[in-house]
């Protein structure tokens, strides 16, 4: 006689601004994925929560409408729009699960890496499963540089040792998310949530896994904008971030 499921209620969410090309592909491939999961007995239930980050084209109607089909699916709307950041807190605010997977809605990783991320998590008793992209070039030369420097940027300054920090696939148990509570508004949270974590004493375990560029609408991280909000963060929680001791357990 088969056990309980080790993950009670998987929770996957995905950070979404003008996403209109991309909002039903995701969520289908996230409920075609966890539905496996379902039958091999990985997990007890599931649920897709959205978080619209106020688009301005038809990625809010889109996700309702899905939602409307589909109790496990369900939509954010932020009133004004708050950035990654913001989007991402709203995401490990909302979900229920006791396990979270956040990515981004352009499918950066075949989903099926989802169940591999989930026996890993199992297996090795982690606390969180961190992706690394096993090529990268496929990002252009540009952003390839801006990863290399930023992830070494990042090292230097935090002690980390994930090799891709800001790779949109994190696998994380709930007792994470209580304890790290990232504060960022900009995309410095990705980095933030490790570096919270890896201080405060959670098992970190990094897998590679293949990566397929955006081939639908415009990605934003690699702006101007983006990178220096991200840069202010990193100096303005520096101080904070220095501060964390490992949990009492």
């Amino acid at each position: 006689m088969k056990g309980a499921p080790p993950v009670q209620l998987l929770s996957v969410f995905f950070p979404m601004w003008n996403e209109e090309e991309y909002v039903e592909r995701a969520v289908r491939a996230a409920e075609e994925e966890c539905q496996r999961l379902q039958g091999l007995d990985e997990i007890a239930e599931y649920e897709l929560v959205i978080i619209d980050d106020a688009s301005t084209d038809g990625t809010p109607q889109i996700a309702d409408d899905l939602a409307a089909a589909d109790p496990r699916v369900r939509v954010v709307h932020h009133p004004v729009n708050r950035g990654l950041g913001g989007a991402i807190k709203t995401g490990f605010a909302s979900v229920r699960g006791d396990v979270v997977l956040y990515t981004d809605a352009d499918l950066p990783f075949e989903m099926l890496e989802l169940g591999r991320a989930l026996r890993v998590l199992r297996h090795y008793e982690a606390d969180m499963v961190s992706a690394y992209r096993l090529d990268r070039t496929g990002e252009g030369p540009r952003r390839a540089v801006y990863s290399f420097v930023y992830n070494g940027l990042i090292a230097r300054l935090f002690g980390t040792r994930v090799r891709d920090i800001n790779f949109a696939f994190k696998l994380v148990r709930r007792s994470v998310l209580e304890a790290a509570r990232p504060v960022s508004e900009g995309s410095f949270i990705d980095a933030e949530l490790v570096i919270r974590a890896q201080r405060l004493g959670f098992h970190i375990v990094q897998i590679g896994v293949d990566y397929f560029p955006r081939t639908r609408g415009v990605s934003t991280l690699s702006s101007p904008a983006v990178i220096r909000r991200m840069l202010t963060e990193m100096r303005e929680l520096r101080s904070d971030l220095d501060q964390l001791a490992p949990r009492k357990r």
